[in-house]
C-alpha cells in the first residue's frame, strides 16, 4: 500500500471499519412494522387534544408543515444530494491522490538519483588523479619537444647547405666546361700545328697505334692554369657572394619556419632569445 499524508482512501477504509451490530428494525427496534405507529398515534392524540393536553395552534402547524418538508425532502432528495456530494467528495480524493502519487514517484526518482552518485566522490578524485598524471606526462613530453624541435631544425638547415654546395659545385663544374671548351677549340681554331696534332692522333688511333690525345692534353693543362691561378688569387668576392646569398636563404627559412636560431652575416648560427 502506498504512503498518503491524506486520509485514507474510502476502499481502505471499508476493510478497517467495525462492523455495526444489526438492528431488528420496525417499530421503535421492536420488530413490528411502522404502520403500528397509526393507530397508536391516533388514539393517543384524541384524548391529548379532547382534554387540551396538547393545543394545535398555528405553530404547531408550521412546525408539522416544516417536518412534512424535511422528512419529504430527505426521502425523496436526500439520495441524490447524498450521492453528489459523495461522488464530489470522491473527485476531489482521486484528484488528491493522484497528485500525491506523482510526489511519490518523482521522490522515489530523486531517491534512485541519489544513490546512483553515492560514488560520485570516488569517481571525481579517479578523474582528477588521471588528469594529474596526464599533466605531468605532458610537461616530461613539453621538456623533451623542444629539443626534438630544435634537432631537426638543425638538420633541415645541415641538409640545405648541402644541397646548396651541391648545387653551386654542379653549376661550377659547368661553367668550368663551358670555359675549358670554348678555350681549347679557340686554341685548335687558331693554331694550325695543334689541329695537324689532333689529326695525327686520331689517324693513329684509327690505325690502332699509340699516340697522345692533344685535345684531352690541351684540357688537363687548362684545368692546371685555372687551378694554379685561383690558387694565386686573392680575390675572394664571389666565395663572400655566394656565403651571403645562403645566408640570406637560410635566415628567410628560419624566420618563416619560426626556428630557434638564425645565422649572422659571417654564417655562425645565434639562437633566438
Amino acid at each position: 500500500m502506498s504512503f498518503h499524508a491524506s486520509a485514507k482512501r474510502e476502499e481502505e477504509a471499508k476493510a478497517d471499519a467495525v462492523a455495526v451490530e444489526e438492528s431488528k428494525g420496525g417499530l421503535f427496534g421492536t420488530g413490528l412494522s411502522e404502520w403500528f405507529a397509526l393507530p397508536i398515534g391516533v388514539a393517543a392524540a384524541v384524548p391529548l387534544i379532547k382534554l387540551e393536553w396538547y393545543v394545535v395552534n398555528e405553530e404547531t402547524q408550521l412546525l408539522a408543515v416544516f417536518l412534512a418538508f424535511c422528512v419529504t425532502f430527505y426521502t425523496q432528495g436526500g439520495d441524490a444530494v447524498y450521492k453528489a456530494l459523495d461522488q464530489k467528495a470522491v473527485d476531489l480524493l482521486k484528484e488528491h491522490n493522484a497528485v500525491e502519487d506523482k510526489v511519490i514517484k518523482a521522490l522515489e526518482a530523486k531517491l534512485e538519483g541519489l544513490k546512483a552518485s553515492h560514488n560520485m566522490v570516488n569517481d571525481f578524485e579517479a578523474i582528477n588523479q588521471v588528469r594529474k598524471e596526464t599533466y605531468e606526462k605532458l610537461n616530461k613530453a613539453g621538456a623533451i619537444k623542444p629539443q626534438h624541435d630544435f634537432k631537426a631544425q638543425v638538420e633541415k638547415m645541415v641538409n640545405m647547405i648541402a644541397q646548396e654546395e651541391a648545387n653551386v659545385t654542379e653549376k661550377t663544374k659547368m661553367a668550368l666546361m663551358t670555359e675549358a671548351t670554348a678555350s681549347v677549340t679557340e686554341k685548335f681554331t687558331s693554331d694550325k700545328a695543334l689541329k695537324k696534332a689532333a689529326l695525327d692522333a686520331a689517324i693513329a688511333k684509327l690505325k690502332g697505334g699509340k699516340a697522345e690525345d692533344p685535345v684531352l692534353s690541351a684540357f688537363v693543362q687548362f684545368f692546371k692554369d685555372k687551378g694554379a691561378a685561383a690558387a694565386a688569387s686573392k680575390d675572394d668576392s664571389e666565395e663572400k657572394a655566394q656565403r651571403a646569398a645562403l645566408v640570406a636563404k637560410m635566415n628567410g627559412v628560419c624566420k618563416s619556419e619560426g626556428f630557434m636560431f638564425e645565422f649572422d652575416a659571417s654564417g655562425k648560427p645565434k639562437m633566438n632569445v
